[in-house]
C-alpha cells in the first residue's frame, strides 16, 4: 500500500470527524465564520501556520448578490496555510460553503438548520484537513512549498475570484493548483478527469424592466414591461441558435420570468433571470457581449427602462502537461484501473477564476453509486469510506508534484 494512502487510513476517523463537525454547521456565502473557526482551530492543534484572506465586498458586489438571491454579504474571508518552504510551490483548494437547500436525510449528523452541505463541500474541507496532517508530520521530507487554500463562496461562483483579487496568487504565487470534487451518483474510488476545458461558464443576467402601469382596457397609455420581457425571451433564445456555433456546447435559461399581479392590470415592472453556459470560451465572449446590447434594443424600442445585474463565472481548465504529471501520482491512490478521462462537466465551478492564472488540474471522486441523490438534492448522501483516499490523493499529488520539479 502507499505509504500516503496507509497515513491517510490511520487517521481515517478524524477526518470523518471533521467532515461530520462541518456537516452540521452549514453557511452560506463568502463568509462562514463557525465553520472558518474550526478549521483554524484544527490547523492550530498541528501547528500549521495560517492566515485569512479577503476583506470587504463592494457595495454593488453586495447589492448585485442580494438581486441574485444571495443572504446580505458585506465580507469574504477565507484560510491559507503553508507547509514546507521554498520553491516549487503547489496550491491544494477545498471550498466549504453550503446551499440554501433544507436536508431531508435520517442521519445523525444532520445540521437541523434550512441550509444543508448538499454539495459536499463539508467533505472537501475535512480531506484537505486530513491532507494538512499528513504533510505536516512529512513536512522535513517535502521539496518545496505547500498552501492550503480553505475557499469559501464557491456557490456564489465568485469565492475564488475574491480569493485571487486578494491576494493569493501574490505571496508565493504557487507554480500549480489543484482541486477536487466528489461525486455521489458515481461509484466510490472511482476518479475522472478532463484535459482542457472541464467545467462550463456561467453568465448570469438579472433583468429588472419598469414600464407605465395601467388598465389593460387603455394599453396606449401604458408601458407595458411583460410584453417586453416577452421580447428580451425570445431574442436571446434566438442567439443560440443564430449566433452560436453549433459544435459549441451551449444552453440558455430563463429560469425566473415574473410579473404582474391580475389580468386587468398592466404593471409598473417585470423581472426576467437569464442564464448561459457553455464549454466554449469564444461562444462565452460572444453572448457576454451580445445580450445586453439585445436587452438594451429591446427595452427602449418599446419606451422602457431597465436595470441589468451581471455575474460571470469562466470555465475550469486543466492544464494538459500538468495533468499528464499528477496522473500517475493520482493511480498510486486510487488505482490505474479507477482513474480515467471524462467528458466535460457541463455544470459550473469557480476553480476557473485559479487556473486562468496558475496551471491546475480538476478531478472529480467518486462517493457513491449509481441512482443516488445528486449534488443539490435534499437527500444527496455520501460514503465517507472514500475520504481517506481523498485526504490521500490530496496529499500525494503535493509531495510527488514537489518531488519531481525541484
Amino acid at each position: 500500500m502507499n505509504e500516503i494512502l496507509k497515513k491517510a487510513k490511520e487517521i481515517h476517523g478524524q477526518i470523518v470527524e471533521d467532515r461530520r463537525a462541518l456537516h452540521q454547521i452549514p453557511e452560506l456565502g463568502m463568509y462562514l465564520p463557525e465553520t472558518a473557526a474550526y478549521i483554524k482551530d484544527r490547523l492550530d492543534e498541528m501547528e500549521i501556520q495560517w492566515k485569512t484572506i479577503g476583506g470587504q465586498l463592494p457595495k454593488k458586489m453586495t447589492r448585485d448578490f442580494m438581486e441574485a438571491g444571495f443572504p446580505k454579504m458585506e465580507k469574504a474571508e477565507g484560510i491559507v496555510a503553508q507547509i514546507g518552504s521554498g520553491s516549487p510551490c503547489i496550491l491544494l483548494r477545498a471550498d466549504m460553503d453550503a446551499l440554501p437547500i433544507k436536508e431531508k436525510n435520517n442521519l445523525k449528523f444532520c445540521s437541523g438548520s434550512e441550509w444543508g452541505h448538499m454539495c459536499g463541500h463539508d467533505s472537501h474541507a475535512a480531506m484537505l484537513l486530513g491532507a494538512a496532517r499528513i504533510l505536516k508530520d512529512m513536512e522535513g521530507e517535502l521539496k518545496g512549498t505547500v498552501k492550503l487554500l480553505f475557499q469559501p463562496g464557491e456557490e456564489t461562483g465568485a469565492g475564488a475570484r475574491l480569493m485571487v483579487e486578494n491576494g493569493l496568487l501574490k505571496e508565493k504565487k504557487p507554480d500549480a493548483a489543484f482541486a477536487m470534487h466528489v461525486q455521489p451518483i458515481e461509484n466510490s474510488g472511482d476518479a475522472g478527469y478532463v484535459m482542457g476545458v472541464c467545467s462550463a461558464s456561467l453568465d448570469t443576467f438579472i433583468l429588472k424592466i419598469t414600464g407605465k402601469g395601467g388598465h389593460s382596457s387603455q394599453p396606449q397609455l401604458c408601458v407595458d414591461p411583460l410584453m417586453i420581457m416577452n421580447q428580451v425571451y425570445q431574442a436571446v433564445n434566438l442567439l443560440l441558435t443564430r449566433e452560436t456555433d453549433p459544435a459549441a456546447m451551449a444552453t440558455l435559461t430563463c429560469g425566473v420570468a415574473q410579473g404582474g399581479t391580475a389580468v386587468n392590470i398592466i404593471p409598473d415592472t417585470a423581472e426576467l433571470h437569464i442564464g448561459i453556459r457553455t464549454l466554449d470560451v469564444e461562444a462565452s465572449e460572444h453572448l457576454r457581449k451580445r445580450v445586453p446590447e439585445i436587452i438594451d434594443f429591446y427595452v427602449k424600442a418599446w419606451r422602457g427602462e431597465y436595470e441589468l445585474t451581471t455575474f460571470h463565472t469562466p470555465c475550469t481548465y486543466t492544464d494538459e502537461k500538468l495533468c499528464r504529471e499528477l496522473v500517475p501520482y493520482i493511480q498510486e491512490i486510487a488505482g490505474t484501473d479507477k482513474l480515467k478521462q471524462i467528458p466535460p462537466m457541463t455544470g459550473t465551478e469557480d476553480f476557473g477564476y485559479i487556473t486562468q492564472e496558475v496551471p491546475g488540474m480538476f478531478l472529480f471522486l467518486g462517493a457513491g453509486k449509481p441512482g443516488n441523490a445528486p449534488l443539490h438534492n435534499a437527500h444527496m448522501v455520501l460514503d465517507e469510506e472514500v475520504f481517506s483516499e481523498g485526504a490521500a490523493i490530496y496529499a500525494n499529488v503535493a509531495v510527488s508534484w514537489l518531488r519531481g520539479n525541484k
